[in-house]
């Protein structure tokens, strides 16, 4: 079998990868402001529509719009559950967001793809080296630092007008990112054994569109109307934020080493904390700003390293999936 080789252009690879980071890393700040006007099944049906419509245009251009026949009724079960978990995360992730930090949500959303990896052991007998497990295991501990770190924080802080800093809104935000998380990695695992039939976009088309369809009846599309221009124009980044971010990951996997790329990713929760800093200084009445202390720092970087052990540690390239959240 052929194996993919990277163009070799790393400025090219490293600047794709650098987008797809602070695409992801800006996306919950701008979720949580948009929150402020509109409820989470409208943005979340509005995010759907438009990457199932731009996705199907992208298909239609290259001729790539059929091949759903060869599914058969098992792969369209898979298909199925696929959708619903990916709609899962998206919901799951922006109540939590709505509950928490978009740093905090960030970071623990780094759950995901090492869940995804764990089931990848489980399901289809794939190996975990010895550097991983040891890298998960940081993450796990560094997550563990900043949870307790924003806990304390959160109770010190109860008194505060803002419900967000009250220990149990931080609980219960932290447990809907987490049962986001979980989602996300059975979506992808779903994925994985769909591109056996068809290829990652069709896929995505498809649970798009599903999405959309199944969010429709729950979203108020009259609410769209009432935003001023400021949150109209934080709406369509969230929602051409997955296209997006997703063609510049891809891109970058093209030019760049699978390693290389999923090691700047890891960064994400620390572009995340440095992007709300900004948006706090210039926009102060938007954003309440993140409070961390040395451990919860500490905590974050642990994380960090984790994830990128894990992905440095396993050089062999994934399918891309959409992102989670």
């Amino acid at each position: 079998m052929t194996l993919h080789r990277a163009s070799g252009h790393w400025r090219l690879g490293l600047t794709l990868s650098l987008i797809t980071a602070l695409s992801w890393a800006t996306l919950p700040i701008a979720l949580k402001l948009v929150l402020d006007s509109l409820d989470p099944l409208t943005l979340t049906w509005f995010r759907f529509l438009v990457a199932a419509l731009v996705t199907a245009a992208w298909l239609g251009l290259r001729g790539k719009l059929r091949g759903y026949g060869a599914l058969g009724r098992r792969g369209w079960t898979l298909l199925g559950v696929a959708a619903l978990m990916l709609v899962g995360n998206y919901v799951f992730y922006l109540l939590g967001v709505q509950h928490t930090s978009p740093a905090n949500a960030q970071l623990l959303i780094q759950l995901a793809p090492l869940l995804m990896a764990l089931g990848g052991i489980w399901v289809f007998g794939e190996v975990f080296h010895r550097g991983q497990w040891l890298g998960l295991a940081v993450l796990v501990a560094g997550l563990g630092l900043f949870f307790h770190d924003q806990l304390a924080l959160a109770s010190a802080a109860e008194s505060l007008a803002s419900s967000a800093t009250r220990p149990g809104a931080y609980v219960f935000g932290s447990a809907l990112v987490l049962v986001a998380a979980v989602v996300w990695a059975v979506y992808a695992l779903a994925q994985k054994q769909l591109l056996v039939k068809l290829g990652s976009m069709q896929v995505l088309l498809a649970i798009y569109a599903f999405a959309a369809l199944a969010l429709w009846p729950f979203a108020t599309p009259s609410a769209l109307l009432r935003l001023d221009g400021v949150h109209w124009a934080l709406l369509l980044f969230c929602a051409f934020n997955t296209v997006g971010a997703y063609g510049a990951f891809a891109e970058a996997l093209a030019h760049w080493e699978a390693s290389r790329v999923s090691a700047v990713l890891a960064t994400t929760p620390l572009l995340c904390l440095g992007a709300a800093a900004v948006v706090h200084a210039l926009f102060p009445q938007w954003l309440a700003a993140e409070r961390i202390t040395w451990l919860g720092w500490l905590g974050a970087l642990l994380a960090v390293a984790g994830s990128a052990a894990v992905s440095l540690l396993n050089r062999r390239p994934a399918a891309p999936v959409a992102e989670p959240g």
